[in-house]
């Protein structure tokens, strides 16, 4: 085993030196002037207008803005201006290849580890973010995964040299609620023992949370009498601002009577909670739009959770529950292929959900939900600037990005992909043999 993580470990290494050994263009910081281009606004509509990015934000929105000086004129005639799409959950910069472990960070052991950051082991570098750009996506979510509490969940910027960097001002701690259906195709458990590991597990889950909930009453009393606690308890103190509802906690959960078990034991813990996963979400919508809970889902792309649903019912859950009244965004909940968050939501929005909707659960709706309207989601004058150009709808396929801006840097659009498309389009095949 030792001697399979070495070569892994230099066939790795071997293949990214190769890979950036090749010329790549570096970002471009300064105020750009995005004239005559069509202003897909998200919160106030679509129209022809000019678009100022200075100090990294939305500086000005109007017509015949004029450029001053050291500002860089990007003419956006007949093309679209669209905010940055935001992907609500996904493990991108946390993994590389999934049969190498030594590429894998995103699984920490331990069942109760909400102090484990997920920022921390983002990886800038990573191979995978340069293609998720490319497509539109400016900002994610990056999540543990693994026991009841396995880390806390932050969102990055794709651009930086450094995780801090790359923060976009967001973290949550993450929860597996407990599960009362299988665990996989291969699961063998009888129905009797199924229910009973779930019982056993909600016992547990509730077990830890009165000692959560009580180690941060203990907190509050040695702040309010100046005097500091003893020991040394990370894991819990994750968790005290999100006893508080200072912080928000993200409960991943899926089958219809879970998600109902999960929204009593939120209401019942008064926490500020963002349900993701939620694949039988469109069972329960009326009680999630009642509740005021958002939801995160996804994939949208993927196979039905019964046997008896309809070929179509994941691509149509996102839409039934907005029509619900449900605040609906979307996630890939990949690593690899997080690109693919704009058809996603083409699928969403095909399937019931509408272009507007659609648009709205990877801009504006999953920045409401995280409490960053203010600063990501749509484009406004203040807000980042996160933002790319297109020649058309970028829910579809044939569309292509011409430019693309984060956080005030021009971002050139190479990726893995667009230096191998350089790289053999005019290959020299060498010498011949003769």
């Amino acid at each position: 085993m030792r001697i399979h993580s070495i070569l892994y470990t230099l066939v790795f290494v071997f293949s990214v030196s190769m890979l950036y050994s090749q010329q790549v263009t570096k970002s471009e910081k300064g105020n750009f002037l995005l004239k005559n281009g069509t202003l897909v606004t998200v919160t106030n509509g679509t129209f022809k207008s000019d678009l100022l990015l200075e100090d990294g934000k939305i500086a000005q929105i109007g017509e015949n803005i004029s450029a001053g000086n050291g500002v860089t004129v990007v003419d956006c005639s007949d093309k679209f201006v669209y905010p940055g799409f935001i992907d609500g959950g996904t493990q991108l910069g946390l993994q590389e290849i999934g049969a190498v472990s030594l590429t894998v960070d995103h699984n920490e052991i331990g069942d109760f580890i909400p102090h484990m950051e997920a920022l921390t082991a983002v990886n800038p570098n990573g191979v995978a973010i340069p293609v998720t750009r490319v497509n539109g996506i400016t900002s994610a979510i990056v999540k543990p995964t693994g026991g009841r509490f396995p880390g806390t969940a932050a969102l990055i910027n794709l651009h930086g040299y450094t995780p801090q960097q790359m923060f976009a001002g967001y973290k949550a701690v993450v929860m597996n609620y407990p599960s009362s259906g299988k665990r996989g195709r291969r699961d063998r458990r009888s129905e009797e023992d199924i229910k009973k590991d779930s019982e056993k597990a909600r016992k547990e889950l509730n077990e830890s949370w009165k000692k959560v909930k009580l180690y941060s009453k203990i907190d509050a009393a040695s702040k309010s009498s100046n005097q500091k606690k003893s020991g040394y308890n990370p894991s819990m103190d994750a968790m005290i601002d999100v006893v508080n509802g200072d912080k928000q906690i993200m409960i991943e959960v899926n089958k219809k009577a879970d998600i109902e078990a999960a929204i009593k034991w939120v209401q019942e813990n008064e926490l500020n909670a963002v349900l993701t996963g939620v694949k039988e979400g469109y069972r329960v919508a009326d009680q999630l739009a009642e509740a005021g809970i958002p939801v995160i889902v996804g994939p949208v792309m993927s196979i039905p959770s019964r046997q008896s649903d309809k070929y179509d019912i994941a691509y149509a859950n996102p839409g039934l529950m907005a029509k619900a009244g449900v605040k609906v965004a979307l996630r890939t909940d990949s690593y690899e292929n997080v690109r693919n968050l704009p058809y996603e939501a083409g699928f969403a929005a095909t399937y019931g959900m509408g272009t507007e909707e659609a648009l709205k659960a990877i801009t504006i709706n999953t920045a409401e939900i995280f409490g960053i309207a203010d600063q990501l989601g749509s484009l406004d004058i203040g807000k980042q600037a996160n933002v790319f150009v297109s020649d058309g709808d970028p829910f579809e396929t044939r569309t292509d990005i011409y430019h693309l801006f984060i956080g005030g840097y021009k971002v050139p659009l190479e990726s893995r992909h667009t230096l191998l498309y350089d790289e053999f389009l005019n290959r020299d095949p060498g010498v011949e043999k003769k």
